[in-house]
């Protein structure tokens, strides 16, 4: 449990100054950052005592709209207010990160995409014994989560480890600086605290289908879960129950659409992949996005607002996911533009690797 100072600790310029500089990771050219880093310490200072007066408020977010392909709103915090979003994680995120399960993957580190595809491929060979029995998957997710989480059930969840009056004032004046389609709830998709806030919600549904249902066999990233089992009927008995958990506690609902059983031999979507026994597929609309962000990224270097290990590290994730199917034609499309645009430039970890040798 979260002891009583830590709101000293969250206001600390030692935490301040650790919350910049995870804020400004990869954004050093941004010309937000070098004009706030213009009076560094005077900035951090003024945070600072606003935090410790209560007269804290956060700017207004700036929201535009994505088509990746589907709509999503995207709202984007002030830089300043992403520090105070980086200090009030470093300080409440280790003791709620006991409390999640080991099978939840999503904006936890050493987790991530990778891991739970690794997991779901694990999970697949142990129900159907490699793929030589019958065996089913609960494919799920939340319909419009980000838009629909009640923030009183959410506080209510945060005060089990949280009991400084500090805090949970500062959570609520970042809660409601979002304006959902319904008073009191959503969570701006974009914002650090928000993913947080995301795990710490729906580990709920976690210790439910884990310690309620006894389900062995379960992973989730963010709003997306799945549950394996060699019994179509255990599912369905399941996902009745857990529908009825997530409108009764959480005040949630199950994508009417999207939330289904499948046989795995059927091939399953999940994470941008259709995963079948033996093989896998990356869904179209996952390459072209791949696309658009390496443009993106070419284009931002090309006007000096991000270096070349913010490129470098980017790519390397997606490299590293590409190698769950095929994409080697556009790898070999995206490596001639790399080869294009950054023929003199060696990243940080390819140095390192280099020193290593």
């Amino acid at each position: 449990m979260l002891p009583d100072n830590g709101y000293v600790e969250l206001c600390s310029p030692e935490n301040l100054l650790i919350a910049h500089q995870r804020a400004r990771k990869g954004k050093t050219r941004k010309e937000y950052v070098i004009e706030f880093e213009e009076n560094l310490p005077e900035n951090l200072l003024r945070l600072r005592n606003e935090l410790l007066l209560h007269s804290y408020r956060p700017r207004p977010l700036k929201t535009f709209i994505i088509r990746d392909p589907k709509v999503r709103k995207i709202s984007k915090s002030h830089f300043r207010d992403r520090i105070v979003h980086h200090a009030l994680c470093n300080i409440i995120e280790p003791y709620f990160e006991r409390q999640f399960i080991y099978d939840s993957y999503a904006n936890r580190k050493s987790k991530g995409t990778l891991k739970a595809i690794e997991r779901f491929n694990a999970f697949s060979r142990k129900v159907s014994r490699n793929h030589s029995r019958r065996a089913y998957v609960l494919k799920a997710d939340i319909k419009q989560y980000f838009e629909t989480v009640d923030h009183q059930i959410l506080q209510t969840v945060l005060k089990k480890e949280i009991k400084d009056k500090r805090v949970l004032w500062l959570i609520s004046v970042i809660l409601s600086n979002y304006e959902a389609k319904t008073a009191n709830r959503g969570m701006p998709l974009g914002n650090l605290t928000s993913q947080f806030f995301a795990n710490v919600f729906l580990n709920e549904l976690d210790q439910f289908v884990k310690h309620q249902l006894r389900a062995k066999h379960y992973l989730r990233y963010v709003d997306d879960f799945i549950l394996f089992n060699k019994s179509k009927d255990v599912l369905i008995d399941q996902k009745a129950k857990i529908d009825t958990f997530l409108r009764e506690g959480l005040k949630l609902t199950l994508h009417p659409e999207k939330s289904k059983i499948i046989p795995v031999k059927s091939g399953v979507e999940f994470l941008g992949l259709k995963i079948f026994p033996h093989h896998k597929i990356i869904r179209r609309k996952i390459l072209r996005r791949f696309e658009r962000k390496s443009q993106t990224l070419f284009e931002e270097y090309g006007r000096r607002e991000i270096d070349y290990d913010t490129v470098y590290n980017s790519l390397e994730g997606w490299w590293a996911y590409g190698k769950n199917a095929n994409m080697y034609k556009l790898r070999k499309r995206i490596m001639k533009k790399v080869e294009k645009y950054f023929q003199n430039e060696i990243s940080t970890k390819e140095y390192n690797r280099y020193l290593k040798s």
